[in-house]
């Protein structure tokens, strides 16, 4: 809930202060990953998720037994095991970092993937799905899979690599698409009156809505890493006609002469990601969106 925006003579926290001497006053208590807390304005109940600081304040993230989420900002207006608290930052704000994303649990004791979702229990390995993912390359699918791969296996999705976008309309023949086997594809630089945009348009015609082609506008799945993760204020511009890759890694002085190098380098970038929140939004709504395609009701 936003703060409130009107003078209030019992101050912004109507538990914090309260004329009665019988009811209980609010006391200030760091939150922990796992606490379960109600938000008095709203009654929302959940388990502390996620703390991070937002517009230069903490929020909070509760989630409640059905999974589902939502944020609030931190202070006062919840309860905690029925007494009014103050809701304060952690002690320690390493303890929340997303690198623990997989160790979180829900009031359950359910675990949390690197996508945020609740990690399903199975005691049974999941058949796999006709219908399919294809990404770019060898990093994209590594940075998919690192970041979704406990959701995918839950649904029982594979990722595949077109080695490049210009191998699409083979794939695609051979694979053989249709309205219960589904092909997602996502595409990097995904622009209008790219290379890519008119391989995308041509696909589109033959194939219809058994497929789905989303992109991102990076030029390469490694700018979809927020540049932060890395120490950066944003990824450098690489002239036209220079390598991706190589031409960032110069930029950086970063070794970038061998193959063995570019690997390296991907090891790092790759290591920097904890969780979704490492990436660009531009990149978690397409994967997303994909994922729900692919698993529509009926398909297979």
């Amino acid at each position: 809930m936003p703060p409130a925006t009107y003078d209030d003579p019992y101050g912004p926290d109507v538990l914090a202060y309260n004329p009665h001497p019988q009811r209980p006053r609010s006391r200030e208590v760091p939150v922990e990953l796992g606490m379960v807390l109600e938000d008095v304005s709203t009654g929302w109940v959940g388990a502390v998720v996620h703390v991070e600081k937002s517009g230069g304040m903490h929020v909070i993230v509760l989630e409640d037994r059905r999974g589902r989420r939502r944020t609030f900002p931190l202070g006062g207006g919840f309860w905690l095991e029925g007494e009014p608290i103050i809701a304060l930052p952690p002690l320690k704000t390493s303890s929340m970092k997303a690198s623990q994303a997989r160790a979180m649990t829900t009031p359950l004791g359910r675990r949390l993937t690197n996508s945020g979702s609740i990690a399903a229990e199975r005691n049974v390995p999941r058949v796999a799905r006709a219908s399919r993912l294809w990404v770019e390359g060898k990093h994209d699918a590594e940075l998919i899979q690192h970041v979704w791969g406990d959701d995918l296996a839950d649904v029982g999705v594979a990722v595949q690599m077109l080695e490049g976008v210009d191998h699409l309309g083979e794939i695609l023949d051979d694979f053989a698409p249709d309205e219960y086997r589904r092909a997602g594809v996502l595409v990097d630089h995904m622009v209008h009156g790219s290379k890519e945009w008119r391989i995308a348009q041509e696909a589109n015609k033959r194939w219809g809505t058994s497929i789905l082609i989303v992109g991102h506008p990076f030029i390469d799945i490694w700018q979809a890493v927020k540049p932060a993760r890395l120490g950066l204020t944003h990824w450098p511009d690489i002239p036209r006609g220079e390598d991706i890759k190589t031409g960032t890694l110069r930029y950086l002085g970063w070794p970038h002469d061998t193959q063995a190098d570019i690997a390296r380098a991907w090891r790092k970038i790759l290591g920097a990601v904890n969780s979704y929140k490492d990436l660009e939004p531009e990149l978690l709504g397409r994967v997303e969106e994909l994922i729900d395609f692919v698993t529509a009701p009926g398909t297979h």
